[in-house]
């Protein structure tokens, strides 16, 4: 017999990273997603906050810390996370004091995301301009 370790369908791996969410922490919608397994299904994860009753959705939030929602659902949002002991920074939750971290998988800290930053337009390769004399039309 092989050790190979089955998946979760995709809403119970979510719906069960949801649940491991502890009151007064707050997750990302993608730290959900890569806990579950699924790293690139963080949209799915609010398919499944809406589909799946008594989940805790107040404790995900969007990309930084932000509340994606809009309107009431916001503001509800806001204020039942306030009232678990979780503290913003203007629109954002302090991430560095309130993100749950998941055993294997979800977000890194912050700063171990930033690496040196290499743009492609920086790679552009000089040459003489007279090279380009075969590939233009001279007169």
């Amino acid at each position: 017999m092989s050790a190979v370790k089955k998946k979760l369908p995709l809403a119970a791996a979510l719906a069960e990273a949801i649940r491991k969410v502890p009151r007064g922490r707050v997750s990302t919608y993608g730290a959900i997603a890569k806990a579950a397994g699924y790293p690139r299904c963080s949209r799915h994860v609010g398919r499944v906050l809406k589909q799946v009753g008594g989940l805790p959705w107040q404790r995900i939030l969007g990309w930084g810390g932000r509340i994606s929602l809009r309107g009431e659902y916001a503001l509800e949002q806001r204020f039942l996370l306030e009232a678990e002991g979780v503290r913003f920074k203007g629109r954002h939750v302090d991430l560095r004091e309130f993100e749950h971290r998941f055993a294997s998988g979800g977000r890194k800290p912050a700063a171990a995301n930033r690496g040196p930053k290499r743009s492609v337009y920086r790679q552009v390769v000089a040459f003489p301009i007279e090279s380009l004399s075969a590939f233009l039309p001279l007169g």
